[in-house]
C-alpha cells in the first residue's frame, strides 16, 4: 500500500519557449485537457483518460508542434498511464519521447530534463534493467546537485528513489547510505515530523528488516507509524501500511504474541476506511480494495505459520467482509437509488465527495492536502449520517458467529481464500485454504490447501478435445482423484459424516464445477454434502433480496437467427446426440471460445427447450413472453424491468461468449468486445442479429442495437425481481478472475442487475443435453416443487446416471 514512486510534477505553467504571439487559449485549452487526463488517470478511469490526453495531443501538435512542452506534457501522460497498466515498453517510448523534446528546448541543465531522467530511472528499474535505471538516475541527481544544492526536498527525494534502486540490486550498503543522506536532509529542511521524513524512515527500517538488523528495523518502523498517526491520523492508510510492515516484521522473528494485536487493529482499521468509501465508482472501489489486498496476505500467511486463534477468527471476518465487497456495495447503492429519488441525489453527492477523498488518499504525500481532506471528511460524515436516517444500515457488517448462528446441526460453511504467502520474501506463491465453520464449534478453522500452479497444471486444456478434457477432469480414478486430494480431502477430514456444505469458492476454484468433484466412496461432493455454492457465506445471514416466483412471470429466449436475415441455419440435419451441436462459435474443430469464431450457429434444440419449458410454466400458472428467431433482439431484452418489474424468470437459451485479457493475447485489430481492457465488455450473450456485428464490429443499421448483449450492459439493468436467471448458453460463468471480487463476467452483471440464482455454464455444453437438463430442471422445481438448489442437484444427478460422461452433465453450475 505505500507508494514507491513519487512522479515527478510537470510543470504547467506557460512556458518561455512560446513567443508572445502564441494562441493563448488553445494554450488554456491544452492545460485544461491535461489536468482532466490527470485527474481520470488518479480515478484508474484509463479509457476516458486516453481519450481526453489524445485531444490534447491533437491540438498541442497542431497549435506548438511536436517539440512543444506542451506536447511533451500529453507524452508524459501516455507514459505514465501505460506505466500504471504495466505495458512497460509503451511506457519507455512516451518517456524517452519527452526526454527528447526536454534535452532539446530546455537543454540537459534543465530541472524538468532531469526529472524525465528520474522517471526513465523508475522505469527501467521495473523492468530490471538496472544498469540502466542506476545511470539515468545518477545523471538526475548530478543535476539536482548542481541547480538545487545538497539541501533541498527534491534532492532528498532522488536519493530515495535511488537506494530504493539499490535495494533492487541488493546493494545494501549504498542503499543504506542514500537513505540516511535523504533523512538527514528531510530533517534539517522540514523537521521530523514532517511525513516525508517518515516515509524515508520507513524505506531505511524497510532496508534493515532485509538486512536483518531487526531492532534497528523495529525501532524505525515505530517512530513512522508515531507521525502517521500524530500527523495524519489513523485513519490514513499509511498508518495501517506500516502496522502490517511491523506485524510483518514480528511474525519473522517468531514474536507472535506482538505480530497478533497489531493484525486484529489493521483488520479494523482497513474496513472502517473501506465502509466510508463505499459510495466511490466501481472501477475506483475495485482499485481502493485492491490497496488492502496485502495486508489480508500478511494474515493469512500469519496464520499459516502460527496457527493462530485469535487470527483465523479475524481472518474469517475479513472473508466474510471483502470477498465480493465491490459487488455487494454496488449492488445495495442501486437499489437504494432506484427506491428513493432523495437517496438517489444524497448517493451521488456522496460518490462524489468520496472519490474525492480517495484520490486525495492516492496522491503522493508531498501532495496530500490534510486541510482538503479533513473539509471532505466533515462533508462525508454529513451526508453519511443523512443517509443512515434515511435508509437506515445499509451496509450490514458480518461476523464469523452470525454465520455459526445460521448454520443448523450438520451443516458447516466452507469460505476459500487464496493469498500471496511470502514468509521470508524469495518467492511468491499463490496459495489456497478453507476456513471451515462448523455448527457448534468454538472458533473457525483453518485448513492450508495448495498452490495455485497444482490446480493451474490440471486445469490446462494443452490442445485437448474438451469432451475427452472434462470427463477425465472429473473421472475417479484419472484426474477427478487428483482434484479431489487438492481441494477436498483435507476438508473431509474436518467434516462429520453427513454434514451439508455451504461453500464458497475463491481464485481458479471458480473455473471448476466443485459438487462434480469425484469423492473415494462413488458418490460426487454434491451427492455426498448436498453442496450449495454461494457467492459469499454471508449469505446466509444476508439473503439477497428479492421476488419468488410468485409474482408469476417468466420470459424466455430461444431459436435465435443470429444472421442478418432471419432464415433457419442448416444445423437441421444434425443427430439429435451430435456433440458439435454445442453453444459456442463454429471455429471449424477448435474447442475453445478464445479462439474468435466467425459465425454463430442456429441452435435447434433451443427452440424445443424453451417450447417445453414454456409448457412446464403455463401449466404453472406463469405468465409468459417467449422471443424467438428474428424477435430476441437485444432491444426487447433491454427493454426488461423499465416499464415494470423484470420477470420471476428469465432463460436464455444462446450463444455465450468470454474473451480473455487483451494483454495475455495477440488481438490487435480486433473489435471492442474482444479486446476492451473491460472485462465486462468481453463476455456477453448473441441475440438476434448478432452475426453481422460479430464480422463487422457494426450493428445492421444505426437505429438498431447489434445483437451482441455484453455484461456491462446487462449490469445497467434492473432485475430486482427476478428469482432465477437461466444462462442456457456456453461459458456464461466464465470471466476476468479479480481479486476477492470473483468471476467479472456475466454472472456478475445479473447480480448486479439484482437477480438471486443464476445457472450458469463452465464450457461448452452439448446442444442436446442442454436442453434435457433444463426441461427436467423445472420439472424438478415447478411441478416438482423443490426449492432451486435442490432441483438442481437432482437434475444433475440424473444426467450423471443417465450419460455417465461429465461433459454432458457436469458443465452447469447453480450460484446464489
Amino acid at each position: 500500500m505505500m507508494h514507491t514512486i513519487l512522479w515527478p510534477a510537470l510543470c504547467l505553467a506557460p512556458c518561455l519557449l512560446f513567443s508572445q504571439t502564441v494562441d493563448s487559449a488553445a494554450f488554456l485549452q491544452v492545460d485544461s485537457l491535461i489536468r482532466v487526463s490527470r485527474t481520470l488517470t488518479g480515478k484508474r478511469e484509463f479509457d476516458k483518460a486516453f481519450e481526453v490526453n489524445a485531444a490534447a495531443e491533437k491540438l498541442a501538435l497542431e497549435k506548438f508542434g511536436r517539440e512543444s512542452a506542451k506536447y511533451g506534457n500529453c507524452c508524459f501522460n501516455r507514459g505514465k498511464i501505460n506505466y500504471i497498466n504495466r505495458n512497460y515498453p509503451e511506457a519507455q517510448k512516451w518517456f524517452l519521447e519527452v526526454k527528447a523534446i526536454r534535452e532539446k528546448t530546455l537543454g540537459k541543465e534543465h530541472l524538468d530534463y532531469a526529472k524525465s531522467l528520474m522517471i526513465l530511472g523508475v522505469l527501467f528499474q521495473n523492468m530490471d534493467a538496472y544498469e540502466q535505471a542506476e545511470l539515468f538516475m545518477l545523471n538526475a541527481i548530478a543535476i539536482y546537485e548542481k541547480i538545487l544544492g545538497k539541501e533541498h526536498a527534491d534532492y532528498a527525494s532522488s536519493l530515495n528513489s535511488l537506494a530504493s534502486l539499490y535495494k533492487d540490486m541488493d546493494n545494501y550498503e549504498k542503499a543504506e547510505l542514500c537513505l540516511l543522506n535523504a533523512i538527514d536532509i528531510y530533517e534539517k529542511i522540514l523537521g521530523q515530523k514532517n511525513p516525508d521524513y517518515a516515509s524515508s524512515l520507513n524505506s531505511l527500517a524497510s532496508l534493515y528488516k532485509d538486512m536483518g538488523n531487526y531492532e534497528k528495523a523495529e525501532s524505525l518502523y515505530l517512530a513512522t507509524i508515531d507521525i502517521w498517526e500524530k500527523e495524519l491520523g489513523k485513519d490514513h492508510p499509511y498508518y495501517a501500511t506500516d502496522l502490517n510492515n511491523l506485524a510483518i516484521l514480528y511474525t519473522e522473528i517468531g514474536l507472535v504474541e506482538k505480530a497478533e494485536p497489531l493484525y486484529i487493529e489493521i483488520s479494523q482499521l482497513e474496513q472502517d476506511e473501506l465502509r466510508k468509501a463505499i459510495f466511490l465508482s466501481e472501477q475506483e472501489l475495485r482499485y481502493y480494495v485492491g490497496l488492502f489486498y496485502s495486508s489480508q496476505d500478511e494474515a493469512l500467511s500469519f496464520v499459516q505459520q502460527s496457527a493462530n486463534k485469535k487470527i483465523t477468527e479475524v481472518c474469517s471476518d475479513n472473508s466474510l467482509f471483502y470477498k465480493g465487497f465491490v459487488l455487494q456495495a454496488i449492488g445495495q447503492i442501486k437499489r437504494l437509488s432506484l427506491s428513493n429519488p432523495l437517496i438517489a441525489e444524497n448517493l451521488n453527492l456522496l460518490k462524489t465527495y468520496a472519490s474525492n477523498l480517495a484520490y486525495q488518499y492516492d496522491l503522493p504525500i508531498a501532495d496530500f492536502d490534510s486541510t482538503a481532506v479533513a473539509a471532505l471528511k466533515d462533508q462525508v460524515e454529513e451526508l453519511e449520517k443523512e443517509l443512515a436516517q434515511t435508509c437506515g444500515q445499509a451496509f450490514q457488517q458480518v461476523k464469523w458467529q452470525q454465520v455459526q448462528a445460521a448454520l443448523r446441526p450438520n451443516e458447516a460453511a466452507v469460505e476459500f481464500v487464496n493469498y500471496f504467502f511470502d514468509p521470508k520474501e524469495q518467492t511468491d506463491s499463490m496459495m489456497y485454504a478453507a476456513l471451515v465453520l462448523l455448527s457448534g464449534a468454538a472458533s473457525p478453522i483453518f485448513i492450508p490447501l495448495f498452490e495455485e500452479e497444482q490446480l493451474a497444471t490440471l486445469l490446462k486444456t494443452e490442445g485437448k478435445q474438451q469432451p475427452a478434457f472434462y470427463n477425465n477432469l472429473y473421472a475417479a480414478g484419472k484426474t477427478g482423484d487428483q482434484l479431489y486430494n487438492l481441494i477436498w480431502k483435507p476438508i473431509a477430514a474436518a467434516l462429520p459424516k453427513g454434514t451439508m456444505v455451504y461453500c464458497s469458492p475463491s481464485g481458479l476454484l471458480h473455473r471448476i464445477n466443485l459438487g462434480a468433484i469425484p469423492t473415494p466412496d462413488g458418490k460426487t461432493l454434491t451427492e455426498k454434502h448436498h453442496l450449495n455454492t454461494l457467492g459469499s457465506t454471508r449469505q446466509l445471514v444476508v439473503p439477497q433480496v428479492s421476488a419468488s416466483t410468485q409474482n408469476a412471470t417468466a420470459q424466455l429466449y430461444g431459436g435465435i437467427q443470429y444472421d442478418a436475415t432471419p432464415l433457419v441455419a442448416a444445423n437441421s440435419d444434425k443427430n439429435s446426440d451430435d456433440i458439435a451441436a454445442q453453444r459456442g462459435p463454429n471455429w471449424g474443430g477448435e474447442n475453445d471460445s478464445t479462439l474468435r469464431g466467425d459465425i454463430w450457429n442456429y441452435l435447434r434444440w433451443t427452440e424445443v427447450e424453451i417450447s417445453t419449458a414454456a409448457e412446464i410454466m403455463k401449466g404453472k400458472g406463469i405468465a409468459l413472453t417467449v422471443k424467438k428467431g428474428a424477435e430476441a433482439t437485444e432491444e426487447s431484452f433491454k427493454s426488461i424491468g423499465v416499464n415494470g418489474p423484470s420477470p420471476g424468470i428469465l432463460h436464455i437459451a444462446t450463444h455465450g461468449f468470454f474473451f480473455p485479457d487483451p494483454k495475455d493475447e495477440q488481438m490487435s485489430g480486433e473489435k471492442v468486445f474482444k479486446v476492451s481492457e473491460n472485462p465486462m465488455i468481453r463476455s456477453g450473450l448473441v441475440l438476434a442479429g448478432g452475426n453481422h456485428a460479430w464480422k463487422t464490429g457494426k450493428s445492421l443499421r444505426p437505429d438498431l442495437e447489434d445483437g451482441i448483449l455484453t455484461a456491462y450492459e446487462i449490469s445497467q439493468m434492473n432485475l430486482s425481481n427476478t428469482e432465477l436467471v437461466v444462462l442456457s448458453a456456453c461459458e456464461t460463468g466464465l470471466g476476468d478472475l479479480v481479486g476477492n471480487e470473483g468471476v467479472y463476467g456475466l454472472q456478475r452483471a445479473f447480480k448486479i442487475a439484482g437477480a438471486r440464482y443464476l445457472i450458469m455454464s463452465l464450457w461448452q455444453v452439448p446442444d442436446f443435453q442442454t436442453q434435457v437438463f433444463m426441461s427436467a430442471f423445472y420439472k424438478h422445481w415447478l411441478e416438482g416443487k423443490m426449492a432451486i438448489p435442490e432441483a438442481f442437484r437432482t437434475t444433475q444427478s440424473e444426467l450423471k446416471a443417465k450419460y455417465g460422461d461429465a461433459f454432458k452433465w457436469a458443465g452447469f453450475v447453480l450460484v446464489e
